[in-house]
């Protein structure tokens, strides 16, 4: 990167109290949250039997459900002119759902659980991001948001070394996932969950504007033609882009057991963590869609190794490099949509974002899982074809995105 890590360190002291108090949140969420998460399609596999099919279906259902709440959580934030309140009503619901994996026997059991979690997400994510934009001059959200998913990831990866210590010492030899580890592993997570509502209800505080009397609608032409076209080239991204639920059991099909599977994890999101704050501010000065369309070549470079990895050493490899595209690109596509629309309408326009990526999620989870292992009696094309599909998609929608020279609201170093 080309900013050097001393202005780097010195953007973030200078970031506001609301971006500092909103990142400590999503860090103890996270922590929280990779722990179950990333092992709970494993549990699904290993402990329950059930083929990925179900698994893409629970992930899929799960996302188009927090989609909905995404739409409409953002949609009342600039109704009622917060931020904050909605946002503490998702972290609450999130960090209550994680007891309930404790005494799931089913798939059904689970499946409820996770989609309680992403209930919680729908709720807070859009008033959340809207919160970060508010709180933020335009020229520094990149920095901002890198910063935020920094903090985010930085949690993923402590979750995932708690993770992998229970495992170690629990089962150290075992290629699957036992049903104690799980448990003893989500009895722990539920501390940093407490600990993330803690932060943001005594963290932050809303930006104050007037209350907008006028309710935004639930539509793309109320935000912009640049915000629509935007959403329509990320949408094509996204179908290809399935739940890294597959990511994880791609890596233990090609030999990886738990322990490498976590390593593999925590390598991903410490790389994840590094790129994300210089990303967000070279984003400032560079422009965001150069950024992006970087992370989507990459990433379709990085699908297509997926497909023809032979070995659990190579998908380890990958993941690595893929933290490197999550750190270019995710926080980047975030500032990019405050870039678009006036901030009486921010909270809907990441209401919309969040929600139209998440009811994609569904059909790009449930087309990887059909891909994988087929629908019905048909066996579908192997572990390679979710990979395939997803590596043409970012390419496409990197190539849309290079053709587009988009006139974005604010013009601080975005195109």
């Amino acid at each position: 990167m080309a900013t050097s890590h001393d202005s780097i360190f010195k953007q973030i002291k200078n970031l506001p109290r609301n971006v500092w108090a909103v990142s400590l949140t999503s860090f103890f969420m996270d922590i929280s949250s990779e722990m179950v998460i990333n092992i709970l399609p494993l549990f699904l596999s290993n402990v329950l039997g059930v083929k990925t099919n179900i698994i893409g279906l629970i992930e899929g259902i799960a996302e188009a459900t927090a989609s909905i709440l995404k739409l409409f959580s953002g949609w009342v934030s600039d109704k009622i002119g917060g931020r904050k309140w909605p946002a503490v009503i998702g972290y609450t619901i999130s960090a209550l759902s994680k007891p309930f994996f404790l005494i799931a026997n089913s798939w059904g059991t689970i499946a409820g659980a996770r989609w309680a979690d992403r209930v919680g997400k729908g709720i807070r994510t859009a008033p959340r991001d809207a919160l970060v934009a508010d709180s933020i001059q335009p020229g520094k959200r990149g920095i901002a948001f890198g910063f935020h998913r920094a903090a985010d990831t930085a949690g993923a990866m402590l979750g995932l070394s708690i993770a992998l210590l229970i495992t170690w010492l629990a089962q150290k030899q075992s290629v699957t996932l036992s049903a104690s580890t799980f448990r003893t592993i989500v009895l722990i997570s539920i501390l940093p969950a407490i600990l993330a509502v803690l932060s943001l209800v005594l963290g932050t505080q809303d930006i104050k504007k007037e209350k907008n009397g006028t309710l935004p609608k639930f539509a793309f032409k109320s935000l912009g033609k640049p915000f629509m076209i935007f959403m329509i080239i990320v949408a094509v991204f996204d179908l290809g882009n399935s739940s890294d639920a597959f990511l994880v059991l791609r890596a233990q099909e090609r030999g990886l057991n738990i322990l490498g599977i976590l390593g593999m994890l925590i390598t991903f999101n410490l790389i994840y963590t590094l790129i994300s704050a210089p990303a967000g501010s070279l984003s400032d000065r560079i422009g965001r869609r150069k950024i992006i369309i970087g992370g989507w070549f990459v990433y379709a470079a990085i699908y297509l190794g997926f497909a023809l990895a032979k070995t659990g050493a190579h998908i380890w490899i990958l993941y690595a490099i893929y933290g490197f595209y999550y750190g270019m690109a995710y926080g980047t596509s975030k500032a990019m949509v405050a870039d678009f629309v006036p901030e009486a309408l921010r909270g809907t326009a990441y209401g919309t974002y969040n929600g139209v990526l998440g009811l994609l999620d569904f059909p790009a989870s449930l087309i990887a899982g059909i891909l994988w292992q087929g629908v019905g009696t048909w066996q579908g094309f192997g572990p390679s074809a979710p990979f395939l599909f997803g590596a043409i998609m970012a390419l496409l929608a990197a190539v849309l995105m290079l053709l587009w020279h988009p006139k974005p609201l604010t013009t601080q170093a975005i195109s």
